[in-house]
């Protein structure tokens, strides 16, 4: 009876501690694996972009005038040549008694003005010819030595500010005849009554085919000189125009290949490739405030334009700019790449059920993969998004297995 006892509890106490041993031993760390593959492999730049056009002209009034309203809207073709506007001269002033009574007093004013003046150009006249008088005599006594030489050419020099001075009189009588002709012309503009009649209009006519843009002057009234008055583009020479931030702009030179989406035609993508990076960057205030360096890239449509006819101008599209493109590259999860503290990068790979930490030669990376030269073979198992407490040698459990 005894004895049965004492196996009994040693079957119990061995279970026990079985029991603890089991409970306190360390369990596998489930994570999460991907698998090391070969493929094609690329980077790229992702920015937000606008349509545009290469060039667009703004159509001005020529002259002031009065404008006939513009019958054209936003989106109609125009010809080379055709016309888009009609500028007719400008209405006289309304008169009043107060208007009138100024102009005829102005009108008196050049009167008496160009009496003044022929009254001057007279004076001058016979005040010339008395310094010629004069300069002979002095002339005729400076040979005869009755005179000295210094006053005979003081008199040759009164001689010549006289003439001087008859031509000032001469032209000031000029400027008082055009003053006279300007007050009346400017009197019978105001003072007629009568109809001149239907004056003939200027108009204004595309300098390009296109299509109309904006119409920024559609109702009829007084323009003045060089009043923009609508804009005109071809919509076959659109364009993108992205701003890249320069140190990413260094890296998008003209050539590269460029992916158009999210431009809202469909699920498709248009094809794109850099035409310019403009050599001025600016600087521009993020969202967040922060001041940043950009640059303008330009980039051409290369689909068909039937695929794109339906983009205009302005439009907003996401752009995503190929700076590098690998077609077999050994490519592992982006997550599953981490830095060394000692330098370098590594990867954890799932050996036999435990984890092995692995350096390995990081090439470039983009959202989804990393492009690894060396460190790992195709088909091997990586782990992504490693834990905090996974370190070498510990066991593993892949996630759903």
């Amino acid at each position: 009876m005894k004895t049965k006892t004492w196996i009994l509890g040693g079957l119990a106490v061995t279970a026990g501690v079985a029991l603890l041993a089991w409970a306190f031993a360390p369990r596998p760390l489930e994570v999460e694996t991907g698998v090391a593959d070969r493929g094609p492999f690329e980077t790229v730049i992702t920015e937000e972009g606008r349509t545009t056009l290469r060039q667009r002209f703004t159509v001005s009034a020529p002259l002031t005038g009065r404008l006939a309203r513009i019958t054209l809207e936003a989106g109609d073709t125009v010809a080379a040549g055709s016309v888009l506007a009609t500028l007719s001269p400008t209405l006289a002033p309304m008169l009043d008694a107060r208007t009138q009574r100024e102009l005829t007093a102005r009108v008196a004013a050049a009167q008496a003005n160009m009496q003044r003046a022929g009254s001057q150009a007279e004076a001058a006249r016979v005040a010339l010819v008395q310094a010629r008088s004069a300069q002979q005599r002095s002339a005729e006594l400076a040979r005869q030595g009755f005179v000295s030489p210094i006053q005979a050419e003081n008199d040759a020099l009164a001689v010549d500010a006289a003439q001087k001075a008859l031509d000032a009189a001469q032209q000031g009588r000029v400027v008082a005849r055009h003053e006279l002709e300007v007050a009346r012309a400017a009197l019978a503009a105001v003072a007629t009554g009568a109809d001149p009649g239907p004056a003939r209009g200027f108009d204004v006519r595309a300098p390009v085919a296109g299509r109309v843009l904006r119409v920024l002057q559609a109702s009829e009234g007084t323009v003045a000189l060089g009043t923009p008055l609508l804009e005109l583009g071809d919509l076959a020479q659109l364009e993108v125009v992205a701003e890249l931030l320069t140190t990413d702009a260094l890296q998008a030179g003209a050539g590269r290949p460029v992916r158009i989406e999210d431009w809202g035609g469909g699920p498709g993508t248009l094809q794109g490739r850099v035409r310019l990076v403009e050599p001025a960057g600016f600087t521009k205030v993020s969202a967040l405030g922060v001041e940043e360096q950009r640059v303008r890239v330009h980039i051409d449509l290369t689909s068909p334009p039937g695929d794109w006819q339906t983009l205009g101008d302005g439009y907003r599209v996401t752009v995503r700019i190929v700076t590098r493109q690998v077609d077999d590259a050994l490519r592992v999860p982006v997550s599953a790449v981490f830095p060394r503290p000692e330098g370098g990068h590594a990867v954890f790979l799932v050996d036999a059920g435990r984890a092995r930490l692995q350096p390995v030669d990081l090439a470039a990376r983009n959202e989804t993969h990393a492009w690894l030269r060396g460190g790992v073979d195709a088909g091997a198992a990586v782990i992504v998004y490693p834990p905090a407490a996974l370190t070498e040698g510990v066991r593993v459990r892949m996630r759903g297995s």
